[in-house]
């Protein structure tokens, strides 16, 4: 009798299956045992979204040398990389959360608030006709049906989800059509000029330009994996933009520039744009066109570019386009729902760690990766994901009995101290090992505009 594949690895097989080549069969080591305490199997989502843009990887650097390579990832270390890896020496993360996002209980429902954006706090607290008061926000709710008050504060420019169960979702129009999407939307050009293999196999990504238009969290999850490769990351931001609570996590390995897209910096995006190899990024759809940066006007500044877009709710559906985050689309799509009810809690229960996020990156590095493998052979590939697609994956996979996982111990983390721009910390170690090609960076986190707007 043919065993049946860990969680790991079938959802191992599901991405290598939404890949370029739906046929590929991953030669990984998954080491370690537990779980995160979850009712999905989160860890196994975290062992198989890095293993995946591990496999990528080391197929790069295999056509530099014709050399193939093992992959082995650490459950224990990729459930921890899902969550911070940052440990600070003398100094303090800021919180990630904003003080009135969260769960509040509505006349018939619950209702998440994400308020983190001082535009999405606004929108919240003008419909809700209340203070930034915690107490008086959760009052307010209370006299709103959470659908009307959902609808009510997106249509302010807000964002917010009520909560539904996995059977609702799956049976609602937006939830159909995510589930009807491939894991990895891809349009691909055939006919472009064929490029090199890497020069350094240990490095793959050493040279590649990579121009990271992303914001919290998914986006620049996958461009850090790019820069742990060796590849030149510069994130654009506009010039008011913040996200002090992940900034210290996510911005290793990368340089950060602000630059005002409408206006008088366009010019110089316009020439980043035209030296780049990859574009990341996740404005909602037409957001670019708005800014007169649309396809067209892209392929005209660099024809052979490749893009890895995300966003929150789909490609299709009535939900396309519609604003959101991890955390929303976790009660959207029932995931708060179910653990509630595993649980026997009184009040939504969310992942334990923003595995939409952290998952759906790595997914974006894999497409990135694996859009390189395939314009060595001149074909132009730009891949498409989001956060609810991901999350179908994973609820795929209901976890019965989460075994616990060995907690962390000081030999997990890196021995360099990072002089990242708050203060000194270490970092765990990685857990993807792909042999002779390390994962590692040099290049310290820093606040975002800390560098110019230049390659």
């Amino acid at each position: 009798m043919t065993a049946r594949p860990t969680p790991a690895a079938a959802m191992l097989a599901d991405i290598l299956a939404a890949g370029l080549d739906p046929e590929a069969r991953a030669d990984i080591e998954v080491t370690g045992a537990g779980d995160l305490d979850s009712a999905f199997a989160v860890t196994d989502l975290a062992a198989a979204s890095i293993g995946a843009a591990g496999v990528a990887a080391s197929a790069l650097a295999t056509a530099a040398d014709g050399r193939a390579r093992a992959v082995e990832v650490d459950r224990r270390l990729a459930s921890a990389w899902f969550g911070f890896t940052l440990r600070p020496h003398g100094w303090d993360l800021p919180s990630p959360w904003d003080p009135i996002a969260g769960d509040y209980e509505a006349n018939d429902g619950w209702i998440r608030l994400h308020t983190n954006a001082p535009a999405h706090r606004a929108a919240a607290l003008d419909v809700l006709g209340v203070p930034a008061e915690p107490d008086r926000v959760r009052a307010a709710v209370a006299a709103w049906q959470a659908g009307a008050l959902e609808t009510a504060v997106l249509d302010a420019g807000g964002c917010a989800a009520a909560m539904h169960s996995e059977a609702v979702w799956n049976a609602s129009a937006p939830g159909q059509a995510v589930r009807a999407e491939p894991l990895i939307h891809w349009d691909i050009e055939d006919g472009a000029p064929p490029t090199s293999p890497p020069a350094d196999p240990a490095r793959p990504l050493a040279g590649l330009r990579v121009l990271d238009l992303t914001r919290v969290l998914a986006g620049p999850v996958a461009t850090r994996f790019l820069a742990l490769l060796g590849a030149d990351v510069l994130r654009i931001d506009p010039p008011d933009w913040d996200e002090p609570g992940v900034t210290p996590e996510v911005m290793l390995g990368k340089r950060t520039a602000r630059l005002d897209l409408r206006r008088e910096d366009r010019a110089t995006f316009e020439t980043l744009l035209a030296s780049a190899d990859l574009l990341v990024h996740g404005y909602r759809p037409g957001a670019l066109d708005g800014l007169g940066l649309g396809l067209d006007a892209r392929r005209q500044l660099r024809p052979d570019l490749i893009e890895v877009t995300l966003d929150a709710y789909g490609w299709t559906g009535p939900w396309r386009g519609r604003r959101g985050f991890d955390s929303l689309v976790q009660m959207s799509a029932g995931i708060a729902h179910t653990g509630m009810g595993r649980f026997g809690s009184e009040r939504p229960r969310p992942l334990p760690v923003q595995a939409l996020d952290h998952a759906t990156g790595y997914l974006m590095a894999f497409a990135a990766l694996q859009s390189l493998s395939a314009r060595l052979a001149g074909r132009i590939a730009r891949a498409r994901l989001s956060l609810a697609r991901t999350a179908a994956l994973l609820t795929a996979y209901p976890l019965a009995s989460p075994a616990p996982l060995a907690p962390l111990t000081p030999e997990d983390l890196a021995p360099a101290v990072e002089a990242t721009g708050w203060g000194p910390a270490r970092r765990l170690n990685s857990p993807l090992t792909i042999e002779d090609a390390p994962v590692h960076t040099d290049r310290p986190a820093m606040p975002l505009g800390s560098h110019s707007g230049a390659w």
